[in-house]
C-alpha cells in the first residue's frame, strides 16, 4: 500500500482511513467508547435528537438525514458518528478532509458505499472546495459526475451513489460555505461537558481499566480535565500508570494530585503550554496577533485558536480585542504576575471571525 494510502485498514470492500491517534491511542480510545446512546454521558439534548432522528428513520427504511457534529476537540464527534452508524445497523466508514486531495478518492469511497451506510469525513472543513462540489449531487441526487478528459472535448460519466448518510466533523465551522452547510438536515454543536459529566466518564472507564479510583480522586481529575473527556481519558491513563508504579490498590486524592503535577496540569486545566501562551503576552505587554503569537510560543496556529485559546477564554484568562490577543488581570494573577495591560477603558474583548 502507497504511502498516500497510509495509516489505512482495508476491512472486507470497504477502506476505512484513520489519521489521528497514534495505534495504541486509538485502541485505548476505543475501548472505552460507548457502544450505544444509553452508554453515552452528557449532551443530552444532542444525544436524544439523533436517537429520535435515527429510529424514525428505521422506521421509515430511508437512511438518516445528513448530519453535521460541530465543536472543539475531543468532546465525542467520532464517539457520535460510531453510535450514529450502530443505531442505523450498518458498518461506519471512516476518512477525513485532509485524506481526500482529489475527486478519485471520493469517488472511491462513495461508489463503495452501500445502501443506508453513514460515511464519517472527520475535520470536513479541510475538504477542497472541488470535492465539496462533488459531495453536493451525491448528498442530494445520489450521483457524481465524474470528469475523464480535460479540455475542450472532456468527456464525463455520471456515475450512482447509494443512499447514504454523510456525518461531517469539525471544529472550524464558519469554514464550510453556507451552501455546504445547508445540505446538512441535522447540525449539531457540542460544548464542553459539566464537571459532574466527566467525573461519570472517568469512573465509568476506570471500571472498563479495572481500575478503583475514588470518588474525590475522580472529581479533581474531572475539574482539570477542560470538559472534555479525550483529557480527562488521557489523564486517567498517566495517573493509572503512577498508581501502578506504586503498587496502590486505588488511585487516591493525593495519588490523583501528584500525577496531576507530574503532568505539570494546574487547578485551571492549564497545562504547560497554555502558561507559556499567557506568559508570552504578559512578556509582550500589548496586543499580540495571531501569527506574531504562533511564533512566540513555536505552535501552529490552528492549535492556538481550536485548542489553547476556548479554555483561556472561558476562564477569562485570555481577551481577544480589536487589535489583537491580550492576557486580562485574571491571568497575570494566576501567574503571579503584576497586571500590566487589559482591555482600554471602554474597549470590550472582541471575538474572531471562525
Amino acid at each position: 500500500m502507497d504511502r498516500a494510502a497510509n495509516a489505512s485498514t482495508i476491512l472486507g470492500s470497504r477502506m476505512i482511513f484513520h489519521t489521528n491517534p497514534e495505534p495504541a491511542e486509538r485502541e485505548f480510545d476505543r475501548s472505552l467508547r460507548p457502544t450505544s446512546f444509553a452508554e453515552f454521558v452528557g449532551q443530552d439534548a444532542i444525544r436524544d435528537n439523533l436517537r429520535i432522528a435515527i429510529t424514525a428513520a428505521r422506521a421509515r427504511g430511508e437512511p438518516l438525514d445528513h448530519v453535521l457534529l460541530c465543536g472543539p476537540p475531543g468532546l465525542g464527534k467520532t464517539t457520535l458518528a460510531h453510535l450514529v452508524a450502530a443505531g442505523m445497523g450498518v458498518d461506519l466508514v471512516i476518512t477525513s478532509g485532509p485524506a481526500m486531495t482529489a475527486p478519485r478518492d471520493l469517488a472511491g469511497t462513495l461508489t463503495r458505499l452501500s445502501r443506508n451506510q453513514v460515511l464519517f469525513i472527520d475535520e470536513i472543513h479541510r475538504l477542497p472546495m472541488t470535492l465539496e462540489e462533488y459531495l453536493y449531487s451525491a448528498m442530494e441526487d445520489h450521483a457524481i459526475d465524474v470528469v475523464l478528459d480535460a479540455g475542450p472535448g472532456g468527456r464525463s460519466v455520471r456515475l450512482g451513489v447509494q443512499p447514504f448518510t454523510l456525518v461531517g466533523a469539525t471544529t472550524r465551522e464558519g469554514m464550510l460555505t453556507a451552501a455546504f452547510r445547508s445540505r446538512f438536515g441535522i447540525v449539531e454543536r457540542l460544548e464542553p461537558y459539566p464537571s459532574k459529566d466527566i467525573e461519570q466518564i472517568v469512573l465509568r472507564a476506570a471500571e472498563r481499566l479495572g481500575v478503583v479510583v475514588e470518588a474525590d480522586a475522580a472529581a479533581m481529575l474531572a475539574g482539570r480535565s477542560r470538559g472534555t473527556p479525550r483529557m480527562a481519558l488521557r489523564i486517567l491513563r498517566r495517573v493509572r500508570d503512577l498508581a501502578q508504579v506504586q503498587k496502590k490498590p486505588a488511585i487516591d486524592l493525593a495519588t490523583a494530585r501528584e500525577g496531576l503535577e507530574r503532568l505539570r496540569i494546574d487547578h485551571l486545566g492549564l497545562e504547560e503550554v497554555d502558561r507559556k501562551l499567557l506568559s508570552a503576552l504578559a512578556r509582550r505587554g500589548e496586543p499580540v496577533g495571531l501569527k506574531t503569537l504562533a511564533a512566540m510560543i513555536d505552535e501552529a496556529e490552528d492549535t492556538l485558536e481550536d485548542v489553547l485559546e476556548p479554555h483561556l477564554i472561558r476562564c477569562g484568562l485570555l481577551a481577544r480585542t480589536p487589535r489583537g490577543r491580550i492576557a486580562t488581570a485574571a491571568a497575570f494573577a494566576h501567574l503571579g504576575l503584576p497586571p500590566t495591560i487589559g482591555p482600554r477603558a471602554g474597549e470590550l474583548p472582541f471575538q474572531d471571525p471562525a
